[in-house]
């Protein structure tokens, strides 16, 4: 009987220092928002792992989650935990095809009963089961019959998290997510269009560590990179509490990196970790670079419009309440700049 190297093994024989590993157990902590003293308990747990089977399906999407994930640096936390689990299915990697392709499938099905993770992207179509097919088999069918196995899945990109652009109005295809098909077995949603990279391979590092998935928002998502929004971190903040926004894409308050609030940022109503963890290897993220958030991680995002319009148009749904209170804060914002301003002309005049 063939015996599975744990990644420990893998790792060493690819040549990772110790230390190497031992920074990448603590960015991992980092990332899931766990103290200093679990690196070592994670760093043992991931040298025991046994490489976990994950089958990928792809169903009405664009491949920009997939683009995501291949297009990060390297070496990063993708290349480690990617090279370290056994990608058994994916659309555009595998290099098997037609028959081949499926029999890959179902063998990592058969093979790791109750134990394979099943990663999705795109929505499924239930308007009509020719919208879209792999192999003969609908969309449907073959997620469910992968889901039936798995030990967890994981909803990749706001597509099959929340129906994305294919279920925006007036969704010809019937789109749904994941979520609303699979209902016995635990789902974690990552949003985004696409997701960020890091979050993906986060998920399943906890998995690998802890046999179990990261604690989880209201949306399914994990509360270490969606427990806060956009705003709350990002570094433009102090602009708006100044009063201080862009107007136009080209003025002063844009060169001078003001807050794009007035050209229509939705960062105060959407929860993602962009302004921490950031694209590109921590390189950037919209925001930064001068353009404003379109609230794409938060269920609904391609149907509330408006991507260009200030949140205080009211015309994005469960957001109104937040926009109230942004509009406030805007308000306070401006009185503490006028305020400001007139006591240090006071002070000059005086001095």
């Amino acid at each position: 009987m063939k015996t599975i190297p744990t990644l420990g093994e893998i790792l060493q024989a690819q040549g990772v220092s110790r230390r190497g590993f031992m920074k990448y157990c603590a960015a991992t902590a980092s990332l899931l928002a766990l103290p200093p003293a679990m690196v070592p308990r994670i760093a043992n747990a991931l040298e025991q792992a046994r490489r976990p089977s994950v089958i990928w399906l792809s169903f009405q999407e664009c491949t920009g989650c997939t683009e995501s994930l291949t297009r990060s640096s390297s070496p990063t936390l993708e290349g480690l935990i990617f090279d370290s689990i056994s990608l058994d299915y994916h659309h555009t990697l595998q290099a098997a095809s037609g028959d081949a392709a499926e029999a890959a499938r179902h063998a990592a099905m058969q093979e790791n009963m109750g134990q394979y993770l099943v990663l999705v992207d795109g929505s499924i179509p239930m308007g009509n089961p020719g919208f879209s097919t792999i192999a003969g088999i609908s969309n449907y069918d073959m997620l469910m019959e992968t889901v039936d196995g798995a030990a967890a899945v994981v909803a990749i990109g706001s597509c099959a998290a929340f129906g994305g652009i294919p279920g925006a109005n007036p969704n010809p295809t019937g789109a749904v997510s994941v979520q609303d098909l699979v209902k016995d077995k635990p789902i974690v949603n990552v949003p985004g269009c696409p997701p960020i990279p890091m979050v993906i391979t986060a998920v399943l590092a906890q998995f690998l560590t802890f046999g179990q998935l990261p604690e989880l928002d209201i949306h399914g998502r994990p509360t270490a990179f969606f427990g806060q929004t956009i705003h709350d971190r990002c570094y433009r903040r102090p602009f708006y509490e100044q009063g201080r926004f862009a107007e136009t894409f080209d003025d002063e308050g844009a060169r001078k990196g003001w807050c794009l609030f007035k050209l229509g940022c939705k960062g105060p109503i959407t929860y993602n970790a962009c302004a921490t963890v950031k694209w590109n290897a921590g390189t950037s993220f919209p925001i930064e670079s001068g353009h404003p958030c379109l609230g794409c991680s938060e269920p609904g995002f391609w149907d509330k419009g408006g991507f260009y319009a200030p949140l205080s148009t009211g015309k994005f749904g469960s957001g109104e309440k937040l926009a109230g209170a942004a509009v406030a804060g805007v308000a306070l914002g401006a009185a503490a700049a006028v305020a400001g301003r007139r006591r240090q002309a006071k002070y000059t005049k005086e001095g």
